[in-house]
This record gives C-alpha cells, structure tokens and sequence, in this order.
C-alpha cells in the first residue's frame, strides 16, 4: 500500500490511534515537525504491546518514546566523539610506524612491496592504494595540511595524507599491512591483529552509524568480537556456550573503548554513559531501564567495567 504525505494533526491521530498518549500537543507537533515522526517512531519498539501489535503499552506517553530518542542522541554522540579520538591515535600509529619503516615520500610508502603478498589479498593491496592515491590528488590543492607540503616540498608525506583519510580506508589500511606490522601496531594498543581486526569493522560500522544520526541503541553488527577477560570480568550469562552480551552490540563497542582508550578517557566515558542511562529511567515509567539495557546488550552491572 502506498504511503502518502500526513500532517502533524494526521500523524497526531495516528498515535492517538495506537493509545500513545499525547499530553501537550503543541509541544509533540513542534517535535514532529523538527525531528520527523518517521525518525522518532524508530523508537517505539520497546513500548508496543507485541511484535505484531500497533498499539502501545497502555500508558505510553508521547514523552517516553521522545526520551529515548533523545537519549540515544546522546548515546550516539558520546560513541561517536570516543571512535574519533581512537580514529586519530591509530591514524597516528599507522603513519609513524610505516613512516619510520618504509618512508615519508608517497612513492615510498604505498610500495606494493610495503603489503602483505598474500595471493587473496592482491586485488585489495592494489584497490587500496588507488584510494589513496586518489586521495592525494583530491586533497593536493583543495586541504591546507596537504596543499601546504605539496607547494613547499612537492610531495604529501604519511602523517599528513591520515588526515584526509576515511577511518573506513584507515581500517582498511590494517588488514593488508604485513603480519609483523600489524603485530607492532597492535601491540602499541594492547591487542592481537585477529582482534584488532573484528574491533576495526566493528569501530567503522557503528562510526558510520553515529555520522548518519541512525539508530544506535539496539543495533547489532554483522561481525563479532572475540571472548575478553572482560567477558569473564563481568560475569556475562552464557547461552548454548556463548556470551549473551558485549558480542556484537553496543557493550562489544564498550569493551572495545576499554581495550583501546586510556583509563582516564574510559571512566569519563562511562561516567557520562551512567548520567545518560539514570536520566533515560527517570523518565520512562511504562517499561523498566532493563528492557533497554537488554536491547543494548548491557549486563545489570555494566558500570563495573570501569574497574576490570
């Protein structure tokens, strides 16, 4: 059936329909009419009566699904300015470690001779360097860090061109880095290669999410990560062996932030994390803070981390 334009009056109606209850009209019309019904109903799935209803639980307000909007606003942006500071340390990792090994000069650092030589990953060795190349013409006369080397000394080294560089092609990057490259560079951050690997797609996926403002609270990622301590640390439920939490949704993100970050950076993050989840439960009374800590697959115990 084809869906055709409502007003804010019809799209009022409608949640009234579905037993949302709207206590002030006039400040639900302005919020429709800014944040776009269709965005801010992405948040009723936890208040319908069932999977297969269109009715809300019966007390619903309007209010309650604009709070967890907003909180996942604000979830989103606490994620998004901590995979920024990640983007920029392994951006900085990556061009001093290949920098120091293979040279400053392009024509030195996107050598294919620099890369694995793994037969499956040629086309991608090739692919890769392309981008970046392209990159370099892009950004030669178009960004001040990159136009400012090109002028003066007539080529663009590594730790600048990372600046103009997607996180998605500086994750990339890793993955057809040699074996011992890749060791080195984990081992600054604390991990493994295979685990750094999952933590990259996993970091770029929900990086992408938060840049796009889509819905970050439940969602779920393709890729996995592997067991941690953490895991353990936290005392997660298993469930036909495995670990019902911190796999692939957004607690994996946290025990991601606290292989990678700093400890000081990791408690600021989840302190502002526990603001965030205390506001979200004080202002929804139709269903408990559990129903969407489970959707983010957060234990009861989440906060603990901070000292594992």
């Amino acid at each position: 059936m084809e869906k055709i334009f409502k007003t804010i009056n019809e799209q009022l109606e409608i949640l009234r329909d579905r037993k949302l209850i709207v206590e002030d009209e006039d400040a639900a019309s302005e919020i429709l009419l800014r944040e776009n019904y269709f965005f801010i109903m992405g948040y009723r799935h936890p208040f319908m009566n069932s999977t297969k209803s269109n009715d809300f639980i019966v007390g619903t307000t309007f209010d309650e699904v604009y709070s967890l909007f907003l909180f996942d606003r604000n979830f989103r942006n606490i994620i998004f300015k901590n995979v920024l500071v990640i983007e920029n340390q392994l951006k900085s990792v990556i061009s001093y470690q290949l920098s120091k090994k293979y040279g400053y000069r392009e024509k030195d650092y996107l050598n294919p001779k620099n890369f694995t030589n793994e037969h499956d990953k040629s086309r991608r060795v090739r692919d890769l360097i392309d981008k970046m190349k392209r990159q370099i013409r892009i950004n030669a006369g178009s960004h001040n860090a990159t136009m400012h080397y090109m002028n003066n000394y007539g080529y663009i080294p590594l730790w600048v061109l990372v600046k103009v560089l997607s996180f998605g092609i500086v994750c990339e990057l890793y993955t057809i880095l040699k074996k011992e490259d890749k060791i080195e560079i984990a081992e600054i951050f604390g991990t493994t290669p295979e685990e750094m690997e999952d933590i990259l797609i996993i970091l770029s996926n929900y990086r992408n999410l938060c840049a796009h403002e889509d819905i970050v609270y439940d969602h779920r990622t393709e890729r996995i990560i592997p067991d941690t301590k953490y895991h353990e640390y936290m005392n997660i439920p298993r469930m036909d062996g495995e670990y019902i939490y911190g796999k692939n949704d957004l607690f994996a993100v946290i025990i991601i932030f606290k292989i990678l970050l700093k400890k000081s950076e990791f408690r600021l993050m989840m302190k502002e994390i526990e603001y965030e989840i205390e506001l979200l439960d004080g202002r929804i009374d139709t269903i408990p803070i559990e129903k969407i800590l489970d959707k983010m697959g957060f234990p009861k115990n989440y906060i603990n981390i901070i000292s594992g």
